[in-house]
């Protein structure tokens, strides 16, 4: 599996932005799908975004269509997702994800490989 590490949360008030990053370990990065998923105190992970292997399609949950961007970069091994517009509801540990396919998945069951996770805070 691939090792994934995130980084990039932290403290920013409503109206602002945070890009948060995702590093990809090995040499097959290209084989995943990529998503973020999120899990704010008290609820179930819930998905965010999510990104094919090549980059050229995305798939965002409503919540946060217009306002985030999923990104990769398969020769940095990278994933991103630019947040802009933040609310306070978006507050959660983002955690990105990998999945040995070809396509995106809004699951967490079909992703095999998780990070450790990267709070974002969001105030009013």
């Amino acid at each position: 599996q691939v090792q994934l590490v995130e980084s990039g949360g932290g403290l920013v008030q409503a109206g602002g932005s945070l890009r948060l990053s995702c590093a990809a370990s090995g040499r097959t990065f290209t084989r995943y799908a990529m998503g973020w998923f999120r899990q704010a105190p008290g609820k179930e992970g819930e998905f965010v975004a999510a990104i094919t292997r090549n980059g050229g399609s995305t798939y965002y949950t409503n919540s946060v269509k217009g306002r985030f961007t999923i990104s990769r970069d398969n020769f940095k091994t990278m994933a991103y997702l630019q947040m802009n517009s933040l609310k306070p509801e978006d507050t959660a540990v983002y955690y990105c994800a990998a999945r040995d396919s070809t396509w995106y998945s809004r699951f967490e069951a079909d992703f095999s490989s998780w990070g450790q996770g990267t709070q974002v805070t969001v105030s009013s």
